[in-house]
């Protein structure tokens, strides 16, 4: 205003604009369908002796940091790098994940890589996990239901599947898209690829990945950064199942002497990339590792089974659009038990708890001790491998034109968890929690030769020559001693190996039995795909579950069938 000949102006200040974007990114890994809490005493329901874990509890605690985020003015996004699904409880699994993808859905999450586990059931079975839909599998065939509630048909998963690196080989193109891109409110964008392992095809069911191909993880990203760059894209995080071992699993929140293939694919993955989100090895971490140009890149984990939330202050300088990455912290969040429940979350496990009750509180037999160990003594075998193998060795639905397994073999990562009891008691539940994948047994011809093959393939191939990576097969019917200190190739000691109390013998052809995954040369046994006359019988579960029955109570029993000497 004008007065006098003098002008006075208003004292106003300028607003300087924010140097910096902070974005609240929330990631997850290795859910396995874990809707309900796992036991506190177990290693899968606690974090250093915490109590944590359970879908109520996620998705109170989701909430609860999206809400902080907001009122300090930052905008969240949330996302998985893989096995949400597969592996999963009878909770979950009875209905084909059906659950869970809803409770995912319940949470907000908005986008996810594929992991190994998500093939379990095959990838059209996983494309009807994005899709909805329901299958016409009958009214609990093979102890699962799909769309049990007619009024309320699967509606699909609400969040994006990823999967950059995997390839239909007829094609070319991949199954699923292979980023997304996010944009917030200020225009930022944030670029999400998804990455499965290179290795799923030795992991799964061949049947499950049949036509498909997956290609080097870091190769792929790599070759996305361009494509990314020109769509205005600077800031790029790698959703990827696969990760590293810290030296101390208790470490959650760092990574001391971090070891495996997260750290190989973090070397060669480009600079341009700012930050990986791992998962598959269940193990806790966060911490930077330098990229090929010496500058820090964070690499994080959550554990497992929703123990874990990694709460990620994602730093994107305005000017460049691109990652901050000395301003950029992270933190593994425990999903503690102290909040209050989702109730939408409650609603929903509540619900199918109902439904699977008949079938998961079904009493199958006894137990003489309050539970079986899968925990392996020196040479590897395990007292509940030993029941597992005996299980499989005597059922009668692997026997065909007269003849009948004389040895089985059950690979130690299809033992899932402890067998349990409740005073005793043994539900089939708990005999699901032990193997949860429905896979069918396969009786077969292998030859003496043939067999030699196979062990030996325990300790070489990508099952050696590091005793680590060693994967001693559980077994019944055979008993043979095999030397830590040999060289791979050559680790079974001759002239050990003995069938039904009989020394193997090269020429002679045996009848044995294992399960469809390890028949088509899983977990690094190509020796199975070299036998002949395959037979499939039934389910792995059903099996067990029988054994357990005819063997009521049952009693542990020695593990004396492998040993080790020269």
């Amino acid at each position: 205003m004008a007065t006098g000949g003098t002008v006075t102006q208003a004292a106003t200040t300028a607003k300087p604009k924010p140097t910096h974007t902070q974005i609240e990114l929330l990631a997850l890994n290795d859910f396995h369908g874990n809707l309900a809490p796992n036991s506190p005493t177990s290693s899968s329901g606690n974090v250093n002796g915490v109590p944590a874990g359970g879908a109520e509890y996620l998705a109170t605690h989701l909430k609860q940091m999206r809400a902080a985020a907001a009122a300090q003015g930052r905008e969240s996004v949330t996302v998985a790098a893989g096995d949400l699904i597969g592996a999963s409880p009878l909770l979950s699994a009875a209905f084909h994940d059906e659950p869970t993808i809803e409770a995912l859905n319940g949470m907000g999450l908005e986008a996810a890589s594929v992991g190994n586990h998500e093939f379990d059931e095959g990838w059209r079975e996983l494309l009807r996990m994005q899709s909805g839909g329901c299958l016409p599998d009958g009214d609990g065939q093979n102890n699962q239901n799909s769309c049990p509630d007619p009024e309320h048909p699967f509606p699909g998963a609400k969040f994006k599947y990823l999967s950059a690196n995997v390839f239909f080989e007829n094609t070319r193109t991949t199954l699923f898209a292979p980023y997304k891109i996010k944009t917030f409110k200020d225009g930022r964008k944030v670029a999400f690829i998804g990455m499965t392992l290179e290795n799923t095809p030795n992991i799964v069911t061949k049947s499950g990945v049949e036509g498909l191909q997956f290609t080097d993880e870091a190769e792929t990203a790599n070759r996305l950064v361009p494509i990314l760059k020109k769509k205005g894209v600077e800031s790029i995080v790698v959703l990827l199942h696969e990760g590293g071992f810290p030296a101390d699993p208790r470490a959650y929140n760092s990574c001391p002497g971090i070891s495996g293939p997260i750290v190989e694919i973090n070397n060669a993955l480009s600079p341009e990339i700012d930050m990986i989100i791992s998962g598959h090895t269940h193990q806790g971490y966060n911490c930077s590792l330098p990229d090929s140009d010496k500058q820090p890149r964070l690499i994080t984990s959550a554990s497992s089974f929703g123990k874990l939330i990694t709460d990620v202050r994602l730093s994107i300088d305005n000017a460049t659009g691109d990652v901050d990455r000395v301003n950029t912290l992270a933190n593994n969040q425990i999903v503690t038990q102290d909040v209050a429940k989702d109730p939408r979350t409650t609603a929903l496990i509540t619900k199918y708890q109902t439904l699977v009750a008949p079938i998961a509180n079904k009493v199958i037999g006894h137990l003489t001790t309050p539970s079986v160990s899968r925990t392996a003594d020196d040479s590897l075998e395990s007292p509940l491998g030993n029941l597992i193998a005996d299980a499989q060795l005597a059922d009668a639905s692997t026997v065909t034109n007269g003849k009948t397994p004389v040895a089985a073999f059950m690979n130690p990562g299809g033992i899932r968890a402890d067998l349990a009891s409740t005073g005793g008691e043994v539900t089939f539940g708990q005999a699901f929690t032990v193997q949860p994948f429905n896979n069918y047994l396969v009786s077969m011809d292998m030859t003496g030769t043939q067999i030699k093959a196979l062990l030996e393939q325990q300790f070489s191939g990508v099952n050696g020559p590091e005793a680590p990576k060693f994967k001693v097969l559980q077994v019944a019917g055979i008993a043979y001693t095999w030397n830590p200190a040999a060289p791979a190739g050559s680790k079974v000691v001759a002239g050990s190996i003995k069938i039904a109390g009989q020394p193997l013998v090269d020429g002679t052809t045996y009848r044995i039995v294992t399960n469809n995954f390890l028949s088509d040369g899983g977990d690094g046994f190509p020796a199975f795909t070299t036998a002949t006359d395959k037979f499939f019988g039934g389910l792995d579960i059903d099996a067990f579950a029988n054994y357990l029955t005819a063997h009521d109570p049952y009693t542990p029993v020695a593990t004396d069938r492998i040993s080790t000497g020269s």
